[in-house]
């Protein structure tokens, strides 16, 4: 089993800071299009992910227990 994060407006639109998924085989890209089509969040394709606390790519692939965290954009001035 593998622990999602969600921050910002992402965990108000979840309604949840954090879900629990077995996702062991996919890939980032592939929770990232499950996330997106199960809450219809279209936002989170904009998303940085990263896998135990270090930035990964879309390609990268998941592992049993990791926790993998959906990082928004952030603007600023």
């Amino acid at each position: 089993m593998n622990t999602l994060l969600f921050f910002a407006g992402l965990k108000e639109a979840i309604g949840t800071d954090e879900v629990r998924l077995a996702a062991a085989g996919m890939t980032l890209g592939e929770v990232k299009e499950k996330v997106r089509s199960e809450y219809s969040l279209d936002r989170v394709t904009s998303c940085m992910m990263a896998i135990n606390e270090e930035f990964a790519p879309e390609d990268t692939t998941i592992s049993e227990g990791d926790t993998i965290a959906f990082i928004p954009p952030v603007s600023g001035g």
